[in-house]
């Protein structure tokens, strides 16, 4: 059966979007009948389905002048900041450079992107804005920086829903784990009996994919949930419920 094709005649800009989660995205959004535009650092290997550009979003300069580009040539509706990028030091370990990147990357980045797809969005009287927060806002042991960049995700989605509703653009947020992408394992190696004791405390005992993130997102990109802005919807198998009982 073919999926209905709720994007149909939308733009979707993703940030993020030439692996794991964002590329998830993609194909999920594609499939559903909408054009996506991909930006990321890395070059797409293979057929994005969609247009694909590069920036490092970590640079200022390099994402404005692909943003330019993108808003000269696409009228944007929807807005996935899902590049993000994680580190394991523990307070001590933490240096000022490593600092400043993980909030060029994780929050920099997502206000710059929305400041230049909401001039469309306005024009139309609508929008979608999807920011990818993540589990460890919540607090997570070796992510000072990347858990204070992802509670500053949360932030900002509230105080955009407050400031944007009123012109008919919702924003929410997403924040996953655990989830399997590159990311994750690289910040996680995990020995095969640390991971069976990790699956056991998860309550639904297993590590998430990026198609469960893409499901979430596509559905706060959808036209169901126009009556949901400012929220954070966590997909993470329960974990921040609590661990699940041995």
């Amino acid at each position: 059966m073919t999926p209905e094709p709720i994007f149909k005649n939308t733009v979707t800009l993703i940030t993020g979007a030439s692996r794991g989660i964002g590329l998830a995205c993609a194909r999920r959004i594609a499939l559903r009948g909408g054009h996506v535009v991909g930006l990321a650092r890395t070059p797409f290997e293979g057929e994005f389905p969609g247009d694909f550009y590069t920036a490092d979003l970590a640079d200022e300069q390099s994402t404005a002048q692909a943003l330019s580009a993108i808003t000269q040539k696409f009228s944007v509706d929807h807005l996935v900041n899902n590049a993000g990028k994680s580190t394991t030091s523990l307070l001590e370990e933490t240096s000022s450079s490593e600092f400043n990147e993980i909030i060029q990357i994780n929050m920099r980045a997502p206000l710059q992107c929305l400041q230049a797809c909401v001039v469309s969005m306005t024009q139309k009287g609508y929008g979608r804005v999807v920011n990818l927060s993540s589990r460890a806002s919540l607090g997570m042991l070796r992510r000072s920086a990347y858990a204070g960049a992802k509670s500053g995700v949360i932030g900002m989605t509230k105080t955009w829903a407050l400031e944007l509703g009123c012109r008919g653009i919702t924003v929410n947020a997403v924040a996953p784990g655990p989830i399997q992408t590159e990311m994750y394992k690289k910040n996680n190696p995990l020995t095969p009996q640390q991971m069976a004791d990790f699956l056991a405390r998860i309550p639904v005992r297993r590590l998430g994919t990026p198609e469960d993130v893409a499901n979430a997102v596509t559905f706060l990109l959808s036209p169901d949930s126009g009556f949901m802005t400012g929220q954070v919807l966590y997909t993470c198998g329960g974990l921040t419920v609590g661990a699940a009982a041995g």
